[in-house]
């Protein structure tokens, strides 16, 4: 259910779900759409005096989100001359017109050969399967590398699985065994996705972000503050 409430003079909306859960909850996504969770036996008042409660923090939140929003890149177009983040370098792209279709690079730039270099989803598609071919390269081997170290505490080593993801870099699935990345990856960093991992690592240990799976965050990686910072630097995704 829509509804509307005004916060120092500004109108917000906000997703209200009835849910059978204790406590109102709130949650603020990236696209500054905001969902309140409450049991059906709290009152529209109450939920009110909740929200006002929070105002601080919900207007910060949307301006916060508000300011990301404008450094979103443009969608690609696939031409000469546009640049793509790869495990953090910016390589340049080169569009070539010829019998096969293939993708090259090197540590400036990415050459795109096509058959038909007008083709926009012809481009898209090689370029997003050779970007999903690296991540998934690059986040196996650190599997491959950072699994030992959990291995000794009993951990089964996990199935790895990737997608798309609009609000997280991984998640983990103690129970399952599973643990799944986010493409996105593929742009930062290798540092950075090796702290995305070992994070994600670590719920087999600590299921939650408890002080204890910090610690132990800590114990397998000291630095994983600064890889945090670097990697959330231009992004607003949380693990």
């Amino acid at each position: 259910m829509i509804k509307e409430i005004v916060l120092n003079g500004k109108a917000i909306e906000y997703d209200l779900q009835r849910k059978d859960v204790k406590n109102i909850n709130l949650r603020i996504k990236a696209d500054r759409t905001i969902f309140i969770s409450a049991n059906p036996h709290v009152s529209d008042e109450i939920i009110d005096e909740f929200i006002e409660s929070k105002s601080e923090y919900i207007l910060k939140a949307l301006a916060h989100y508000e300011e990301l929003a404008k450094y979103v890149p443009k969608p690609k177009q696939y031409v000469d001359g546009e640049t793509f983040r790869v495990l953090g370098h910016d390589r340049r792209l080169t569009v070539i017109e010829g019998k096969g279709n293939k993708v090259e690079y090197d540590e400036s730039y990415i050459t795109l050969t096509v058959k038909n270099s007008s083709d926009f989803t012809l481009k898209k598609k090689l370029i997003d399967r050779w970007l999903m071919s690296i991540c998934k390269d690059t986040i196996q081997s650190l599997c491959d590398s950072i699994y030992p170290k959990f291995q000794k505490y009993g951990v089964t080593y996990p199935t790895i699985r990737y997608r798309n993801m609009i609000s997280r870099w991984g998640s983990c699935q103690p129970k399952r065994y599973v643990l799944t990345f986010n493409y996105a990856l593929v742009e930062a960093p290798i540092s950075c996705i090796e702290y995305v991992v070992v994070h994600e690592f670590t719920h087999f240990l600590q299921p939650n972000h408890s002080k204890k799976f910090y610690q132990q965050l800590a114990m397998f990686m000291p630095d994983w503050e600064e890889r945090k910072r670097l990697l959330e630097k231009n992004n607003s995704f949380i693990e």
